[in-house]
């Protein structure tokens, strides 16, 4: 028997393709607001922009449209999805499935160390309330809920969660000023931590579907035409 018969069989390592960071560039670039809803995105200015050749962007391109995040239109060209009440609520739809199911696995394992960790982020985003700093609730809001799901130690959740909360941040960025409450925002953040802390699951998923759906309602405001 040889020596190498013995020995594990280790795979390569595989860099991450061009293809892969240039999604990741795009999408970053979407989350900032670089690239509003409605932006038209043109092969030459982007190869430019990334110094990239048009085979891997377009690669990289389709990679977005299969998330959802571009939209093809035929003789037209790809557009970054405009961000409608109707893709708002389809959005948190999906989002509540991903986040109670992360919740229910958080329970399993260790809530109280989840809890702890995510009343952390809660006083961070009620400092920047407290500063009148949108953005910082913002991204406070959005850092709470992906801590949350890679807590719950899935893989899966967590992929399907990252365009989730591209979208999410586009929602915020899209209809920002029917977003607001910021004490409220802070409160139900700090009570779905609190729940974990309480090992109480059933709390955690009641204070989850309500967050959500309050969400909706503050983003869908004003395109309904309410305050």
């Amino acid at each position: 028997m040889s020596a190498a018969a013995g020995r594990p069989r280790l795979e390569p390592v595989v860099r991450e393709s061009t293809a892969v960071m240039i999604a990741d560039r795009v999408r970053e670039g979407i989350e900032r607001g670089d690239l509003p809803p409605g932006t038209q995105l043109g092969e030459a200015e982007l190869s430019r922009q990334l110094g990239v050749s048009r085979g891997p962007l377009r690669e990289g391109l389709q990679r977005l449209t299969q998330e959802g995040l571009l939209l093809s239109i035929r003789n037209r060209g790809l557009f970054v999805i405009e961000m409608t009440p109707e893709r708002v609520r389809d959005m948190y739809v999906a989002r509540q499935a991903v986040e109670r199911a992360a919740a229910e696995q958080i329970h399993l394992g260790s809530p109280q160390t989840a809890g702890a960790q995510l009343l952390q982020i809660t006083d961070e985003m009620e400092v920047t309330a407290d500063a009148g700093d949108p953005s910082g609730v913002g991204e406070a809001d959005i850092a709470f809920h992906d801590l949350l799901v890679r807590l719950a130690g899935s893989p899966r959740l967590s992929r399907m969660h990252r365009t989730l909360l591209t979208e999410t941040r586009m929602g915020i960025h899209a209809l920002e000023p029917t977003y607001q409450g910021y004490d409220a925002r802070v409160a139900e953040h700090r009570a779905i931590a609190q729940s974990f802390i309480d090992g109480d699951p059933a709390e955690t998923d009641q204070l989850l579907r309500l967050h959500m759906a309050d969400a909706v309602e503050r983003l869908t405001a004003r395109s309904a035409g309410t305050d």
